[in-house]
């Protein structure tokens, strides 16, 4: 049996970061998806770039496709530690047209295919896939070495989730010896689990192939009229009829809290309340997921900023912060925060209340403002006085207000704001919409 440091140097990493990211609506108007910020200083794709380091896994691939100019640009900066003398590196694949000069990345399966002589270069025996989507932390070599020891082809990883949430994934059920008798790709009516009629057994979106057997596998795909080109459609269902995928339990290789060692913590950031809700699990008094942790730190691009600063306001008032997140370079003067995340480089003025807000890097808030579950994107500016997440009415007309309450602001929605409702900006002459990049 091979040990996981020879394992790990047999394999490549795949990390899938095409996706637009639709359900987070204008959050992704600029950026692709695994760009999104997250977390107070992270990107989302730093998860899955991370768990790869950590792992061992240090050859790496990450697909490209929609609006990928900020997703490079932050792996160019923050992810050059890698060593080329050492085998190690993390290769940009934009979609380049390599196969038939006529088409971009078709799917996700697609995506691996007009790669496929790149990927043969490196000589690797495994192939790892992964969606750059989701905030997780777990050992892949582990996977591997499971992959290995099953004797089959392709293994898939998975977790429970509730069966109400399951129609936005892979469902699978498996057999006594792990494996996949069933893989239904989101179906509308999720099959449940048999030992749970409330869960159904969620496709992670990881994959690990032998190499030789994945290269026939997109070979034939691609050669086959009809198919959608994707892994979760074509490939994995059609591998599954065929009794050759096996059903790796996410539980073998979680990197669990060492104060909570009973959660695998596993979240799909695709809509705007999923994503301001695992934001809030950052912020919480004993967060699920251990973004502290030193043995398995988080890997990502930050700017060289001074420390956060906390100052009374002019007439002597002190700061309150209840259970928040202050990034580097952030200054907040007489306001109080409550579970709430804030980015680098951010403002919150005088006498300002913010409770469980989301505020993206260099943001400036204004005196006597108060937010309530509210996401600010990058570098937006609200004029003195500004109160989201109170009337239901008004943040619906003024910005985008999910059905679980929580509100979106951009740049964008802003300027709008300032020529349909210019009272809201008497006086207010510092504002200029344009204080900060979007990316």
């Amino acid at each position: 049996m091979e040990n996981s440091r020879d394992v790990a140097k047999q394999t490549l990493a795949l990390v899938l970061a095409g996706g637009r990211g639709s359900r987070l609506h204008m959050l992704t108007d600029s950026r692709a998806k695994p760009a999104v910020f997250f977390g107070g200083k992270f990107r989302i794709i730093d998860f899955a770039l991370s768990n790869c380091v950590n792992s061992g896994i240090t050859r790496i691939g990450v697909v490209t496709q929609y609006k990928s100019h900020s997703l490079l640009r932050h792996i160019q900066s923050g992810w050059s530690f890698l060593r080329n003398q050492f085998n190690e590196f993390i290769d940009l694949l934009p979609a380049q047209q390599r196969v038939d000069e006529e088409h971009w990345y078709q799917g996700t399966a697609d995506a691996v295919y007009q790669n496929i002589d790149i990927i043969r270069n490196h000589n690797p025996k495994y192939i790892v896939i992964l969606s750059a989507d989701h905030i997780y932390k777990m050992d892949y070599t582990a996977m591997v070495m499971d992959h290995i020891s099953s004797g089959c082809p392709v293994t898939v990883a998975c977790i429970a989730i509730p069966r109400s949430e399951a129609s936005a994934y892979g469902v699978m059920q498996v057999d006594n010896n792990n494996m996949i008798t069933d893989f239904l790709e989101k179906p509308q009516d999720p099959p449940a689990m048999p030992s749970d009629p409330n869960s159904s057994l969620a496709s992670m979106g990881i994959y690990v192939f032998n190499a030789e057997f994945l290269y026939d596998v997109l070979t034939e795909d691609a050669n086959t009229e009809g198919s959608r080109r994707d892994f979760g459609f074509d490939i994995i269902p059609k591998l599954v009829k065929e009794h050759k995928a096996h059903a790796h339990d996410f539980a073998l290789s979680c990197i669990r809290n060492l104060g909570n060692m009973d959660i695998c913590y596993w979240r799909d950031v695709g809509t705007i309340d999923a994503y301001w809700e695992a934001n809030m699990d950052i912020a919480a008094v004993q967060p699920q997921l251990d973004v502290y942790d030193t043995s398995w730190p988080i890997w990502t691009h930050q700017d060289q900023l001074p420390p956060a600063k906390y100052v009374q306001d002019i007439n002597g008032a002190s700061s309150v912060v209840m259970n928040s997140v202050c990034s580097a370079g952030c200054i907040i003067s007489g306001s109080a925060l409550v579970h709430s995340v804030l980015f680098s480089n951010s403002r919150v003025h005088s006498n300002c209340s913010l409770n469980e807000a989301v505020v993206l890097p260099s943001c400036v808030i204004h005196r006597g403002c108060r937010l309530t579950k509210v996401v600010l994107d990058r570098g937006c500016e609200l004029p003195r006085n500004l109160v989201i997440g109170e009337d239901v009415n008004a943040d619906s007309r003024r910005f985008f207000r999910t059905a679980g309450g929580v509100v979106l602001v951009t740049r964008e929605m802003l300027e709008k704001l300032r020529k349909d409702e210019p009272h809201l900006f008497e006086g207010f002459d510092s504002y200029s919409g344009k204080s900060s990049p979007i990316y």
